[in-house]
């Protein structure tokens, strides 16, 4: 199993909930710089490997918009090369994608057969590496839709929000933005589960949506990490941060956002029969590994 984006959130978690009869080789940027094709043909070629889990991917939103061809260049091109390669070698791949293939226009939870019509080059970027990589693999590829993944490890908006949280006195965060919060051990395990799919009689290629259970604005997340970072002893009360609702247009960014992004888990759940919690547990329990 080749693992790309291995210093990322999820590339740390699916190297440390990797099954015991599983052997990985994770890579980052620095061993493999999916964006080169020439590179990334002759490592698959030399490794040989059954699998390719593909989690690297240029994911500064707001700095795509100015970065549009790096971005594409990694997004796009890079899935594109990690899937004409998988194809040489007949292993099968796993693209992890993300709710910001879809505007944000529905009110009801977005099904994996939804058609993406992405706002920001990132969202845009993201679809044409999903589209390469279905067009080149077909029923070897399966693509997972994941959206606003945190971990232990590494940058995130739970991070953010304790840093800040215990510097200043009050934060005005987002609250018509409503989609899930993921924890990146939980996804890392669904994609692990997903390998149990591949039956030489299931043929169709696979779009799968994984985040964890519930629905939330970035605003109730904050409270949520401010309320039970405070219980784990993270946060202090001597310190008490004011966190208030503002709206999207009160907080202009580069990149346009969808303003809801939750996603059916209906698909891969019954696929596999894995459940997903709830997100605030699934904080909860990242908070104290922590």
């Amino acid at each position: 199993m080749l693992v790309t984006g291995s210093k990322g959130q999820l590339g740390w978690e699916l190297s440390r909930t990797c099954p015991a009869n599983i052997k990985i080789y994770p890579v980052d940027i620095g061993e493999l710089d999916i964006s080169n094709g020439e590179k990334v043909e002759r490592y698959v070629s030399d490794l040989q490997p059954n699998w390719i889990i593909n989690a690297a991917a240029y994911t500064a939103v707001d700095k795509a918009e100015q970065e549009s061809e790096i971005a594409y260049r990694v997004n796009r091109d890079g899935a594109e090369n990690l899937a004409l390669s998988a194809k040489r070698i007949s292993a099968k791949l796993i693209q992890i994608s993300t709710d910001f293939v879809f505007d944000g226009k529905k009110s009801s939870p977005y099904l994996s057969e939804d058609k993406p019509n992405p706002l920001c080059v990132y969202g845009a970027s993201k679809q044409a590496g999903d589209e390469a990589v279905l067009s080149i693999l077909g029923q070897q590829a399966t693509i997972i839709r994941t959206a606003w993944v945190y971990s232990s490890h590494g940058n995130n908006f739970v991070k953010t929000m304790l840093k800040l949280m215990s510097e200043r006195e009050e934060l005005g965060i987002v609250a018509d933005q409503i989609g899930t919060p993921t924890w990146a051990n939980g996804l890392a395990k669904a994609i692990w589960s997903c390998l149990e799919l591949d039956e030489p009689n299931n043929s169709e290629s696979k779009i799968y949506h994984w985040t964890d259970a519930g629905v939330s604005s970035w605003y109730d997340f904050a409270i949520a990490i401010q309320e039970e970072a405070t219980q784990l002893g993270l946060l202090h009360n001597d310190k008490d941060c004011k966190v208030y609702p503002i709206r999207t247009e009160d907080y202009p960014t580069p990149a346009k956002r969808p303003a809801y992004s939750v996603m059916d888990k209906t698909h891969i759940s019954q696929a596999t029969n894995i459940q997903t919690q709830h997100w605030r547990a699934a904080l909860r329990k990242m908070l104290a590994e922590l």
